[in-house]
C-alpha cells in the first residue's frame, strides 16, 4: 500500500457557521468516514484541521501573512491515507464528508524516500 495526503479544501472556509446541530452532524459523518477507513486499514493518520492564519517563509528569510491570496480555497486540514494507487485514492475521497459543506479534497501521493 502506497501513502496519499488527503487535503481538504474549501467548504466551511466560506466564514458561515452552521448550528450547532448541523455541526454535531458534520462532525458525526467525519467521524463515521474516517472509523470505516480505519476499519479498512486505510487510514494511516486522521490528521487535523488547519486554523486560517498561517505564514509563508521564502527565500532571503521574507516572511508574509496568509491565508495566501493566490489559492483559490483555504486548505481547512488533512489526512494521510492508503490506498494501492492514486485511482484507488481518488475513490477513497469519493466518500469524503467536506462535499457535503461544498468542499473539495486534493489527492497527492507521498514521495518515498
Amino acid at each position: 500500500m502506497n501513502e496519499f495526503v488527503f487535503l481538504y479544501r474549501g467548504g466551511m472556509s466560506d466564514g458561515t457557521t452552521p448550528s450547532p446541530e448541523a455541526m454535531q452532524a458534520i462532525m458525526k459523518r467525519w467521524q463515521d468516514w474516517f472509523t470505516k477507513l480505519g476499519e479498512e486499514g486505510r487510514l494511516k493518520d486522521w490528521g487535523a484541521p488547519l486554523q486560517r492564519e498561517g505564514r509563508r517563509v521564502a527565500a532571503g528569510g521574507v516572511i508574509t501573512d496568509g491565508p495566501f491570496t493566490e489559492g483559490k480555497e483555504v486548505v481547512g486540514g488533512y489526512s494521510i491515507i492508503k490506498a494501492k494507487d492514486l485511482d484507488e485514492a481518488a475513490m477513497i475521497a469519493k466518500g469524503c464528508p467536506t462535499f457535503d459543506t461544498g468542499g473539495s479534497v486534493e489527492v497527492r501521493a507521498v514521495a518515498p524516500m
